[in-house]
């Protein structure tokens, strides 16, 4: 099996970023940082300048941007992994469900009530590519029906 194949296919997979060993590297200072709230000094450093306790960190602008919104699913994207950014969540006395919940695109209570009714549906589209390919097919239709011929004009 090709390897750069096989992971290419990983990256294709719609609302989630697998831990690969790329992105284990490219998140390593982001989850050193991370764990270092385990620690309550750290964590009250934390909480009075967050700003300036990710400065002791080599973290990317984007993976500190990120952070400080608590825009996890990018983290995840930036290397993050959500068993060390559980920390931050966690550090913001959040329960992980909460945390997590921010990345669904839904309310607390909806996102609860979908797990605890067995997560999302495996149904549906499973690949980016194909998304990206219905959506141009959906905006090639409407430009056809909203064209002087399919009206009719001349």
């Amino acid at each position: 099996m090709d390897i750069a194949a096989y992971l290419e296919e990983l990256e294709d997979i719609p609302g989630t970023h697998v831990f690969t060993a790329r992105r284990a590297r490219q998140g390593y200072h982001l989850n050193q940082c991370c764990m270092s709230l385990m620690h309550a000094a750290n964590r009250d450093r934390w909480r009075a300048d967050e700003a300036g306790y990710l400065q002791d960190w080599k973290l990317s602008d984007g993976q500190r941007e990120a952070l400080l919104a608590r825009d996890y699913a990018r983290l995840l994207e930036l290397g993050g992994n959500i068993y060390f950014l559980a920390k931050v969540i966690a550090s913001d006395g959040q329960s992980f469900v909460q945390g997590v919940s921010t990345m669904s695109g839904m309310t607390l209570e909806d996102y609860q009530a979908m797990m605890v009714a067995g997560g999302r549906s495996p149904e549906g589209l499973k690949s980016k590519r194909e998304q990206a390919a219905l959506a141009a097919v959906a905006e090639a239709a409407g430009e056809i029906a909203n064209s002087p011929i399919a009206s009719g004009a001349h």
